[in-house]
């Protein structure tokens, strides 16, 4: 078998690069991989890498996170639903047709939006450290609820902080394992991309409309219900932010559900990501997606 390179290209939309990493043949079944915060498309090195051989993989970085462009809050209004509005364009401008949508942290909000919108193009979920259920906002959501309702200068403290080094090193480090297995290239990019001029007001304004994503709820549970499509939970069950009571609630809607739970942190793919990997492999092919 041929071995597969790892690609790291761009595409324009609407004015704005869009940084990629592409990995496989372009003829096998498509995964799109879509981020969290802190960090970008580097939190799918390992995967892509365990998997590049027997799929196309697609990881964008949204637009102010990792590689992409990031453009002033003047010039684009950083919401969730213009992040998906933005990432179905590069789905469309680089032809993806089907795929199966891995969602973790923020590619739950920003991929389940487009699912809702265009459920033809999932062939199946993959739903990492993601939600979509008011039950599985965790405890440590306790920390934002004040700027989430009232953003002041003084709610925004506890926010900035977690884009330090150490704020950043929590969504990591807090549940792990074995702290040895966190490799430092991730919280360290991480933490170079925040610290450029205007991130963290970006990243700000982004979090602050996280609310939008619970007053959509109900639309993406509505397609769970309406389209079913075959889904893989992958869980780090010590994330304080989505615990596993986010998980299971996937289960209220989605009757074909297969669930693993790695003890691990909100970034279980630091810690298991060939674990994660074979669990794609033979999810997939139980789904005769391959």
């Amino acid at each position: 078998m041929k071995k597969q390179a790892i690609y790291y290209k761009s595409e324009n939309v609407d004015g704005i690069n869009i940084f990629y990493r592409e990995a496989g043949d372009k003829q096998k079944p498509t995964i799109l991989l879509l981020n969290g915060f802190p960090s970008s498309s580097i939190s799918f090195r390992d995967l892509i890498n365990d998997l590049k051989d027997d799929y196309h993989l697609v990881a964008p970085d949204y637009p102010a996170f990792g590689n992409s462009d990031a453009p002033s809050k003047d010039e684009y209004q950083y919401t969730f639903h213009n992040l998906s509005v933005t990432m179905e364009k590069f789905i469309d401008q680089i032809g993806l047709k089907q795929f199966s949508l891995y969602a973790f942290d923020y590619g739950g909000p920003v991929g389940f939006r487009i699912a809702a919108r265009r459920p033809g193009l999932i062939q199946s979920l993959i739903i990492q450290n993601a939600n979509a259920y008011k039950e599985g906002i965790g405890p440590a959501f306790g920390l934002a609820m004040p700027f989430l309702q009232n953003r002041t200068a003084e709610t925004e403290q506890p926010i900035r902080g977690l884009m330090t080094l150490d704020g950043i090193k929590i969504f990591y480090f807090d549940g792990a394992e074995d702290s040895s297995k966190i490799n430092p290239d991730g919280y360290m990019s991480d933490l170079y991309y925040l610290s450029r001029p205007g991130l963290v007001e970006i990243h700000l304004d982004l979090l602050h409309n996280y609310s939008t994503n619970v007053a959509e709820y109900d639309h993406w549970q509505q397609y769970f219900r309406a389209h079913q499509p075959p889904t893989l939970l992958v869980w780090g069950k010590n994330d304080q932010f989505f615990p596993l009571a986010a998980a299971e609630a996937y289960r209220k809607d989605l009757s074909d559900t297969e669930l693993h739970v790695y003890n691990t942190s909100h970034f279980a793919l630091d810690e298991y990501h060939e674990e994660i990997a074979g669990n794609i492999r033979d999810f997939l092919v139980k789904h005769n997606i391959h």
